[in-house]
């Protein structure tokens, strides 16, 4: 039917054809109709058996190295004691720290699995672009672990340890600092990846450049809120620590959010005038 069109029409066809954004459609592997609800609901168990599998696997491999990461994360601390009060507190201590040593290994894997399950969702062309991402998006929550232990975690662990040190010796448990560390840890870590997170919502039309530079003030406040959350003292300087990244990490999201979208924009503009 191609070869009995005209040449101009021919030309338009094709260019729709190599254009065409169109959203994938789940389908059943088997029989190719349109999956009914019950099978996303079957999908979305199969995601979440797969990384509770993976966890499985990453925190048995971190449950050998848990007391060297028990020792790294007791480093911030410096010159204060700990002590265990209940017989099996070391014993928790112990699996928490492997547990989460399993989610950070793990954190590539589980990130996958969310885009694979939201992936028909999208056009293929945005689905390309976000797994070219998750390296980006790995690197970025490394980057703030690595931001949290090194950067966030020594001055807020010696604000503690030194304030009313002349009038009360500082004896820590080690599962409440463990908790603490731990959460500070992962929690920057996640918000690390704001920046991509914003890309991608910008590239698929959800956020705009001029929107998130119209919540500027509001992310400044949020930002603060967020870093007295997250860090364990309620001093200024050490929320400013956390906060003033967060508040970076929003500008780098409005550069690259302009970037995405402005090809966007482009791109619509290209297609629309094609099939003029």
């Amino acid at each position: 039917m191609l070869i009995l069109l005209p040449l101009t029409q021919r030309r338009i066809l094709r260019k729709q054809s190599d254009n065409v954004v169109t959203t994938e459609i789940r389908r059943d592997p088997i029989t190719g109709k349109r999956m009914p609800i019950k099978g996303h609901l079957v999908e979305l168990r199969d995601r979440i058996a797969k990384s509770v599998i993976a966890m499985v696997i990453t925190t048995a491999i971190s449950f050998i190295f848990a007391k060297t990461l028990i020792l790294i994360l007791k480093a911030p601390a410096r010159d204060i004691d700990f002590q265990a009060i209940t017989p099996t507190e070391n014993i928790a201590v112990y699996f928490k720290v492997a547990l989460a040593g399993g989610f950070i290994i793990a954190m590539p894997f589980l990130v996958y699995q969310v885009i694979a399950f939201i992936a028909p969702g999208l056009t293929s062309k945005e689905r390309k672009n976000i797994f070219q991402l998750l390296p980006f998006i790995t690197l970025l929550f490394a980057t703030g672990v690595a931001f949290a232990y090194f950067v966030a975690l020594p001055p807020a662990m010696g604000f503690l340890g030194s304030f009313l040190s002349d009038v009360a010796e500082n004896v820590w448990r080690l599962t409440e600092y463990i908790s603490v560390v731990t959460r500070m840890i992962l929690y920057v870590g996640l918000v690390f990846e704001t920046p991509l997170i914003i890309m991608i919502l910008a590239r698929m039309g959800l956020v705009t450049p001029q929107w998130l530079a119209g919540k500027r003030k509001l992310w400044i406040v949020l930002a603060f809120i967020l870093s007295a959350l997250i860090t364990p003292t309620m001093d200024p300087i050490n929320q400013s620590i956390i906060a003033i990244p967060l508040i970076i990490l929003l500008e780098l999201s409005i550069i690259l959010s302009r970037f995405v979208y402005k090809k966007r924009e482009a791109k619509k503009s290209e297609e629309a005038s094609e099939n003029i």
